[in-house]
């Protein structure tokens, strides 16, 4: 029997060996993922506090964004929204503007608002970005002998309301991805070369929160705004190694014509801030962390919906699309 007995233990021991070895796999596993989640969530607040702090233990770095950027910003979908809003509030920190944008008319009322409240220069390009290459190549002309300091990629185009891709016009959708897609990456591509040259400037792309997950509804929109992070990301780490700064913003909700379709996101609140409010906040961002919501309330909704699991995202996503379209459908038969 002893032989018998000593087996049993030795087995038993062994099993509560394994069983640990498991247990301490799954805990490290846990640790490591909870780790991840907290850092890529809390990384831009962490980055923000340390560029506030750093003044106090290395002053003779650069304290204003003139000083780290230079004299002049380029905004495009700079007559309306966060383009506008983010225009106005460099101009008040003394930035020289290029506002681009579509519509001559608004771009002269906007230029000559801002220079009525600012003494800032101000210059403005007329172009129609879905018309693709033609307008980058009068926007290189138009910038000729400007140090461009801060880049805002800005522009960008939404379904009208939100519906299913095969009910929306073939030519929104054609202007979604060459907008989106081409406004950013081909602007980019013009003027990042001179900040290399320089060794300084700042490039802000203006995302979405809608590329958290796949929008059903909004499926072109919210795809184009991945692209938008990963061009983004990509390019920060190109650009790093010559000084200049890439920064992503992703906004979720804003009040600003493009949300126009839906009364109930009109109404504004704590969790869908105005344009004003937003950019003053994002701009504030700006040199201090890489990717951001620009907007704290933002922050909070990105860090909970990030908790759930991709499908179910996508799944809250199609239903909020859904109930958008028929609010926007209402919307229109009582106009």
């Amino acid at each position: 029997m002893q032989p018998t007995l000593e087996l049993s233990i030795y087995t038993l021991l062994r099993m509560a060996f394994i069983w640990q070895l498991i247990s301490l796999a799954i805990y490290l596993v846990g640790t490591l993922t909870i780790a991840a989640f907290l850092y890529d969530n809390f990384k831009s607040l962490i980055s923000i506090i340390k560029a506030l702090l750093e003044p106090y233990f290395q002053p003779q770095l650069p304290q204003t964004l003139l000083d780290k950027f230079g004299k002049w910003a380029v905004i495009t979908g700079a007559t309306d929204g966060i383009g506008k809003e983010y225009a106005k509030e460099l101009a008040r920190q003394g930035f020289n503007l290029v506002l681009i944008s579509r519509t001559k008319e608004k771009l002269i009322a906007v230029t000559n608002e801002i220079e009525s409240e600012h003494k800032v220069k101000t210059k403005w390009i007329a172009v129609d970005f879905a018309k693709g290459r033609e307008a980058y190549e009068q926007i290189e002309k138009e910038l000729a002998g400007i140090e461009v300091g801060i880049l805002v990629n800005n522009v960008g185009r939404m379904y009208d309301y939100p519906d299913t891709l095969d009910m929306v016009p073939e030519d929104l959708v054609w202007e979604i991805l060459i907008i989106n897609v081409g406004a950013a990456t081909m602007l980019t591509r013009k003027i990042a070369p001179q900040m290399k040259a320089r060794r300084k400037g700042a490039i802000v792309n203006i995302g979405s929160g809608s590329e958290l997950q796949p929008m059903p509804n909004m499926a072109v929109y919210a795809a184009t705004k991945k692209y938008i992070t990963h061009f983004t990301q990509a390019l920060e780490r190109e650009l790093a190694e010559h000084n200049v700064t890439v920064q992503l913003i992703m906004p979720l909700f804003v009040l600003t014509k493009m949300n126009e379709y839906s009364s109930s996101v009109m109404r504004g609140g704590i969790l869908i801030p105005t344009a004003s409010s937003f950019a003053k906040s994002a701009v504030f961002t700006l040199g201090k962390t890489s990717t951001t919501t620009g907007f704290w309330t933002h922050g909070l909704q990105y860090f909970f919906m990030k908790l759930a699991p991709l499908r179910l995202r996508t799944l809250i996503a199609h239903e909020l699309g859904r109930r958008l379209r028929i609010e926007a459908l209402e919307q229109k038969k009582l106009t």
